[in-house]
């Protein structure tokens, strides 16, 4: 099998047209005609990651962020990018990312999440994203998630979304236990959702890298919650895992396990 026939599953699932303007999701490195000989799952594709993959004799790496995301001018090692790159290119492995593509498909990133906390009746909490080429009964596109949730106070809903997504610790304002049915989430940077997520009567948003002030000026308003960039994102890989076994379920793949969060906790 080709690398591309992967790739255009994904594609198919998450097309590169939905990714924002400034992404660069898609193959950063590589030749998607050579035949696979495995394929790495991860978030990231770090140095450590791609040498796993040499050393598993996989060639394909597939990664949720970009490896590269501004040009470069040169290729020397000087950074991790640099040296990850090359390493890809002397062993013939090709990295491919599905990224803010990925976030915006139906039953992308944050529908994942929302099922891994056991959310109902669960669509987009931003749909003004709909593809216009696309069948909108499955290509639809948009930004976060708002669902249902059995009743319980916020501070038990954040509790389970500690557990099920490993978070380290969980920043948050606004009451803790005033009683939550609706929920919104958003993987990734997911600030600018939140005016959204309080007009869809959401009583609790669940997102990463939020403002000081975000908490501040919305804690009488909604419970906000930021649970980390890749804590709220770690769970793409079992997307990209449905996606390659539905193509062929006997294919060599696997989690990557040298992934780590570049973010610690004290």
């Amino acid at each position: 099998m080709k690398i591309r026939e992967i790739t255009d599953a994904i594609e198919q699932y998450a097309p590169l047209r939905l990714q924002e303007e400034w992404d660069n999701a898609g193959i950063q490195v590589g030749d998607p005609e050579r035949d696979i000989t495995g394929i790495l799952l991860c978030t990231d594709a770090t140095e450590a990651v791609v040498a796993e993959a040499i050393t598993l004799g996989y060639n394909l790496v597939i990664a949720h962020h970009p490896l590269i995301f501004r040009g470069l001018k040169k290729i020397m090692g000087r950074t991790p990018v640099e040296r990850t790159v090359a390493m890809a290119i002397k062993h013939d492995v090709t990295i491919y990312s599905a990224h803010t593509n990925m976030d915006s498909a139906w039953q992308g990133v944050s529908f994942r999440m929302a099922d891994k906390i056991g959310m109902t009746d669960v669509h987009f909490l931003d749909d003004n994203r709909v593809d216009p080429y696309g069948d909108q009964a499955s290509t639809s596109a948009g930004c976060g998630v708002i669902g249902n949730i059995e009743p319980m106070p916020a501070r038990e809903v954040l509790k389970r979304v500690k557990a099920a997504f490993k978070v380290g610790a969980v920043r948050y304002s606004g009451d803790a236990d005033r009683t939550v049915t609706r929920v919104a989430l958003c993987g990734g940077a997911g600030g600018f959702l939140l005016d959204k997520a309080v007009e869809m009567g959401a009583q609790l948003y669940v997102t990463a890298d939020m403002r000081y002030h975000d908490f501040l000026d919305n804690s009488q308003r909604i419970v906000t919650a930021d649970i980390g960039h890749y804590e709220s994102e770690h769970f793409t890989k079992e997307i990209f895992l449905e996606i390659i076994q539905k193509k062929n379920p006997t294919f060599a793949v696997a989690f990557s396990k040298d992934e780590t969060n570049q973010v610690n906790y004290l």
